[in-house]
Formats: structure tokens, C-alpha cells, sequence
């Protein structure tokens, strides 16, 4: 297989022959009653739609999210948004050797570091019933789902190993308002960062496409990992009950605000600095790469993001020599 350019890089007027993965597939009618095929796409790196105008209804069926296609044709920029203009498009067989794994976005650094990171930071923890729980919720079996897992579905850390990456940012920033303020309990801070979204390896699916499993839909990565730490709580013997009730209380308010679906709202020292390192993180991550996913359009701003109520700006440099936090294609 050759390479192939990486979405992000795509620029209107560019000729596309791709292996891509299908985001959505859904049959819509436009203003002339005609019928067509509306297909969102996407690589490692970013995703665009494409038009089926004709002889699209054999696909309808056979096409799913996580489908496997390869589409020929020119891209082109519709209301300030690139789309393919389609010549020729067709589900890839397996004999072509793509699998969906190719498209799954992933995270820069080494998973390998990332966990030897992570155990060290378990083995600094000196209060030894937050150590034993650490060590106690970490089995080898976890600690795998735990690495491997998205952060997201698609704001912030939304690739394979995010999840990881995203805490080992979280640990690093409540430790510098540790050493800044002495009054913070360290020790009670850094397991909460490390277990604050531990839910997610339950919430998200990856195997295909990011999603929701059935009981992140209904409970919720909070509810999940406080009802979790709670039960590994429960096997250490003489756990102190303050300790419990600080530790919970971390996890059940890290989003914040109500709003925000959070539980409850941060009402300790511990539970302001996770809750803002939480925000620092994910929407650092999130901005950088909504940046970097359109810095070849040729303008200096981003289309309007719903999430961050904003257009942002995109620097010169960025635009020239910007890559993106995903691994390149090379099919």
C-alpha cells in the first residue's frame, strides 16, 4: 500500500484517492427532491463528507460506521467546508489488507512510556492506603484497558492511549500547584487525578468507531468509577472514612458544575485544583488540535466551534509548519 495524504493536509482543489473509514452513512433528500448519499469520512487526522449523487442505493446496507472504503475524486470547498467531489467510490475488500485499525487516531507518545509513567507515579504515593488501592485497582488486565483507551469521543484526547495522556497532564499540573501550595494534600490530589476519569474504560467503546457502550450511556463515567473505587475501597481493611469521603468527593465533582454533569461541585482545596487542571488539559488539547485540523485552509481562523463558542485564530506558523497530533497515514 502507498501512502496516502493526511486529511488535515487536504486543501480544496487537491485530487483524493484514498482508503478512508466511514464516519456516517445516512440518505438524505435535497432541495430538488432528489435523493443522495451523504458519507462523512475521516483518517487518523480528520474527517470530511462526500456526496453520492447516483447509483448509491446498492451500498445502502452494505455500508456501516467503521467501513472500509476507497474514494477517488477532487476535494472541494463547499460554504467554507471541504468535501470530496466524487468519481469513483467502492467498500475496499479485505484482500487490499486495510483494516479499520489504520484509521483510528492515536496518541504521539509511547504507550510503553506512558505506563511506566503512570507506575511510577503510583510508586511516589506514600500514604499507604491510597497506594494499596492504586495497586489494588491496576491489575495488569486494566492497567492495558487503561492505556489503550480514548479520553473522549471527539473534544479533547479523542485517539488511542488519550486517556492516559490526558491523566499523565493532569498528574503533572496538580503537582506543580502541590509544590506552589504546601496546604495541598499531595497524596490525596494525585491519586484523584489518576482516577478522576478511570470510568472511561467502561464509558467508551474503540474497537470501530469512539462511542458510548450501553452503560456509559446510562451511567456515566463519573457514576461508574466512584461506584468502582468505592467497592475497591471496601477490600482494604480500616480504609479511614475521612480519606474515603475526600477521595469520592474528588471523583463525583472533577467536571465542576451541575451543568457540566457533575454530581456534586468542588468544595475542597484537592477538588478546585483537579477540576481546573481537568479544564487545562482537555481544552488545551482540544483547541491545539481543532487548530491544527484546519491550518490548511489558508485562512488564519477556524470555522465557528460549537464547543468552544469561538472561532480561533490559527498563527502563521502553524499554518507553514503545523503537524498534527496524530500519526501520519501511511496505507
Amino acid at each position: 500500500m502507498t501512502p496516502q495524504k493526511n486529511l488535515c493536509d487536504i486543501k480544496a482543489g487537491d485530487e483524493i484517492y484514498h482508503y478512508l473509514a466511514v464516519n456516517k452513512f445516512e440518505v438524505k433528500t435535497a432541495r430538488t427532491n432528489k435523493t443522495f448519499g451523504n458519507i462523512e469520512l475521516r483518517d487518523r487526522t480528520g474527517t470530511i463528507s462526500a456526496k453520492l449523487w447516483d447509483n448509491f442505493e446498492p451500498l445502502f446496507g452494505q455500508i456501516k460506521e467503521g467501513s472500509i472504503v476507497r474514494v477517488k475524486g477532487v476535494a472541494e470547498d463547499y460554504m467554507g467546508q471541504l468535501q470530496i467531489k466524487v468519481e469513483k467510490f467502492k467498500i475496499a475488500s479485505p484482500e487490499e489488507g486495510v483494516t479499520i485499525h489504520d484509521f483510528l487516531p492515536r496518541s504521539l507518545r509511547n504507550p510503553g512510556e506512558m505506563k511506566k509513567e503512570l507506575n511510577d507515579r503510583i510508586e511516589q504515593i506514600s500514604n499507604p492506603y491510597l497506594k494499596q488501592l492504586l495497586n489494588n485497582v491496576f491489575t495488569p488486565e486494566i492497567l492495558e484497558k487503561y492505556s489503550t483507551a480514548p479520553a473522549g469521543k471527539g473534544w479533547h484526547h479523542a485517539y488511542i492511549s488519550g486517556l492516559i495522556e490526558h491523566t499523565l497532564e493532569i498528574i503533572r499540573i496538580c503537582d506543580l500547584m502541590s509544590s506552589i501550595h504546601p496546604q495541598i494534600k499531595r497524596d490525596l490530589l494525585i491519586t484523584g487525578a489518576i482516577l478522576h476519569d478511570y470510568g472511561k474504560i467502561y464509558e467508551l467503546t474503540y474497537d470501530n468507531v469512539f462511542d458510548y457502550s450501553d452503560e456509559g450511556k446510562l451511567l456515566g463515567h463519573i457514576v461508574i468509577a466512584a461506584a468502582e473505587i468505592e467497592k475497591k475501597i471496601g477490600e482494604i481493611e480500616n480504609f479511614p472514612a475521612d480519606l474515603r469521603m475526600q477521595l469520592l468527593h474528588l471523583i463525583l465533582s472533577h467536571q465542576g458544575k451541575l451543568e457540566f454533569a457533575s454530581p456534586i461541585e468542588p468544595k475542597t482545596l484537592e477538588a478546585i485544583v483537579l477540576y481546573h487542571s481537568d479544564e487545562l488539559s482537555a481544552k488545551t488539547n482540544a483547541y491545539k488540535n481543532a487548530i491544527l485540523a484546519e491550518k490548511s485552509k489558508g485562512t488564519n481562523w477556524t470555522r465557528f466551534i460549537p464547543l468552544a463558542n469561538n472561532s480561533l485564530y490559527i498563527p502563521d506558523d502553524i499554518i507553514n509548519n503545523g503537524s498534527s497530533n496524530n500519526e501520519t497515514d501511511s496505507l
